[in-house]
């Protein structure tokens, strides 16, 4: 279990350093990421390195028994750089150039910085591969993380590239995107261009794919510096850091190519329940890569600087947060950073070693955590037991961003929905992809699954019919991969487990976000206020009671006769219609459900599938603000109220082998117990 944060002695004088080494040997830590921004510093020009202070910090670190997250530091090339090629800046969608003075100005396409950038981490691994202090390297930083899309004549070349492998020919591509809509047709590669900004609507199929380019692109540049470091003989992991269900990376793809996956997660400390959203996140990076402990690489000791309120953190909350990622499959815990910067644009951001010294909570907290991690016991393995899982798809988010449906709705917003509703409930889960192994699971939800591939839609047919439950909310199966109707109409692809199809989409006002927005996996109640004349909502009576359905209100046809109507809308234009259906196929059952429920709708919906399916909660814990979780035999109950919380559970107690007949926690208090009931 290590224990750390980034560290950036380049911007402290060499007279602090030997402080730095003694206050994380006090503070616990075992490994801390050097070198993420240094590419000034390590090159201050091009074809000079000075590696004297690098080797003089490592050697520091490694005497004093911590270990090295080597950076790569091509992050963020420095002024010298973009000042003598200017060509590898990035634009926007207007074609404005994105300039230095900041981080990420780079072009991800441009062979001028994949030139820079491969002699920067060609050096830097021929010196540091065999060093006895690097335990793991950190390919760049956050790819796409200020940077998500970039429009320049760079991205022109390589996406004109990308799409030739793609299609093969340009008949090919027309094709797919139905580009004789709006006399669209290209008769050469070299028109095509970004999805730069144009008068109106941009072509869906072309959104599409350029979103996957750029996801594509940008996973090139993790496996060039990858690649570059194994062929030094260097044998130590390497990864990148993750930003959670960041939009333009698809995370799927992405994860066999890192050797352990890493996370960055800042839960707001002013949403009382934050912590769903990072719950939700921890699941997430357990799942990508199962069987292999993540690391949380990112966290905050306190507050941040980049929210418009940025409240610090609650005591103990912190820890709470950090045991939680623990109890979700993570083998390490980070902060950034180590010491708070004295200037620049995060000098307000909070660090492991604050601006008021070690007199203070926060270095209290910091302390303590790593004293907790340290007397840790070996937990095993990160495998949650989850027998429900979500099965959601980054490509079907990006062509739910693009324009021109029948409603808006948020997947990135929606996802965290759902697995809010089984969080609320102890109910423990897993994410896959939906082409991917579903065996072990007694229920897979997916939720607005709107682009369903050929792949996809065979291996959740797969699933049924080798007896699971699918359950199957509104919008899905409406499209294939190339964002485009199968003949057929809709639901098509899933018609053999449904027996259902869409006639009309029954389009809802959308509620309005509450007052200063929420966070992801935010599960405050419904509002009730609307925007403009319609209907709003459309109720549903079903086996689960009633509950309140929203964005779609769908017409269903029902195809099979052996399809049940478990529940009618009952209120609305479609009063009476079919809003749950359910069909057997092979040894398992299919259910569609015509709307997305609310809040507690979707809590509804979910305790009656997990019901049906034979899924029980970890433990009967009814309070919504405890979270339990289990991570192999390891049963971890966390309090995130306000109020203390006494549990009807017992158990063994991990961290004193004490038995225990009931369990006391304090607002953020925690304990992992082995044999819990």
């Amino acid at each position: 279990m290590h224990y750390g944060g980034d560290y950036n002695p380049e911007q402290w004088n060499e007279s602090v350093w030997q402080e730095d080494v003694r206050l994380m040997r006090e503070a616990g830590v075992t490994m801390v990421r050097v070198g993420v921004f240094a590419w000034a510093r390590i090159q201050p020009e091009e074809g000079v390195f000075d590696w004297d202070w690098l080797d003089r910090v490592i050697d520091l670190l490694h005497e004093n028994g911590i270990q090295v997250s080597l950076a790569t530091a091509t992050a963020t090339p420095p002024p010298w750089a973009t000042t003598a090629y200017p060509e590898m800046l990035p634009q926007d969608e207007n074609g404005s150039t994105l300039w230095h003075g900041s981080r990420q100005a780079y072009a991800p396409s441009s062979p001028v910085y994949r030139r820079l950038a491969r002699d920067l981490v060609t050096a830097l691994v021929e010196r540091y591969a065999h060093h006895p202090a690097v335990g793991m390297w950190v390919a760049n930083n956050e790819y796409g993380c200020h940077l998500n899309y970039d429009y320049s004549d760079n991205a022109a070349v390589a996406f004109r590239a990308w799409l030739k492998k793609k299609y093969g020919s340009l008949d090919a591509l027309n094709e797919a995107w139905g580009t004789m809509f709006w006399s669209q047709r290209y008769t050469s590669f070299d028109e095509i261009v970004p999805m730069r900004l144009a008068p109106y609507s941009l072509n869906p199929g072309g959104l599409l794919d350029f979103k996957r380019f750029t996801s594509d692109t940008l996973l090139e540049l993790f496996v060039m510096e990858r690649d570059i470091i194994r062929a030094s003989g260097a044998t130590q992991p390497v990864t990148t850091n993750f930003m959670g269900f960041f939009p333009p990376a698809d995370y799927w793809k992405w994860a066999p190519e890192l050797d352990v996956i890493c996370d960055d997660n800042y839960a707001d400390p002013n949403d009382p329940v934050s912590f769903r959203g990072a719950a939700f996140t921890r699941d997430l990076m357990r799942s990508l890569k199962k069987d292999v402990p993540w690391v949380l690489l990112e966290q905050a000791s306190n507050d941040v600087n980049w929210r418009p309120t940025n409240a610090p953190k609650a005591p103990g909350q912190m820890q709470a947060l950090s045991m939680q990622a623990v109890a979700r499959g993570a083998g390490s815990i980070n902060f950034f950073q180590w010491r708070q910067s004295r200037r620049g644009s995060e000098r307000f951001h909070s660090g492991m070693v604050p601006h008021a010294g070690t007199g203070t909570r926060t270095w209290r907290e910091v302390t303590d955590l790593g004293e907790t991690l340290k007397n840790l016991p070996d937990l095993g393995g990160t495998a949650s037991g989850a027998k429900i899982a979500i099965a959601f798809d980054w490509e079907a988010r990006w062509a739910l961003d693009a324009p021109d449906h029948p409603g808006e709705i948020d997947y990135g917003a929606l996802i965290p929905r759902w697995h809010a509703a089984l969080h609320r409930q102890q109910l423990l889960v897993d994410f896959v992809h939906p082409a991917g192994d579903l065996s072990g699971y007694d229920l897979v939800i997916a939720p607005h699954l709107y682009l369903v591939s050929d792949e996809s839609a065979a291996n959740l047919t797969g699933f049924v019919r080798e007896g699971g439950d699918l359950l199957v909310a509104a919008f899905s199966d409406v499209v294939d991969d190339a964002d485009a109707f199968r003949e057929g109409g809709f639901q098509v692809a899933l018609r053999d487990v449904l027996g259902v199809a869409v006639e009309e989409f029954g389009a809802l006002v959308p509620p309005v976000a509450a007052a200063g927005g929420t966070s992801a996996g935010d599960t405050g109640g419904t509002v009730s206020a609307v925007r403009g004349p319609g209907e709003d909502h459309a109720d549903v009576d079903g086996p689960f009671a009633a509950v309140r359905g929203e964005f779609f209100a769908e017409q269903l046809q029902v195809l099979d006769p052996s399809v049940e109507v478990l529940a009618r809308f009952s209120s609305g234009r479609l009063t009476g219609e079919p809003a749950l259906t359910a069909k057997r196929t092979g040894a398992g059952r299919a259910w569609y459900l015509a709307t997305i429920p609310d809040d507690d709708g979707m809590r509804r919906i979910t305790q009656w599938a997990a019901a049906e399916s034979g899924v029980s909660p970890v433990l009967d814990v009814p309070n919504e603000m405890v979270e339990v979780s289990r991570r192999g035999d390891v049963v971890t109950i966390i309090n995130y109220g306000a109020e203390s919380a006494r549990l009807a559970v017992s158990g063994t107690d991990v961290a004193t082998g004490a038995a225990v007949s009931s369990v006391d926690l304090d607002p953020y208090g925690w304990i992992m117990l082995r044999d819990a009931r």
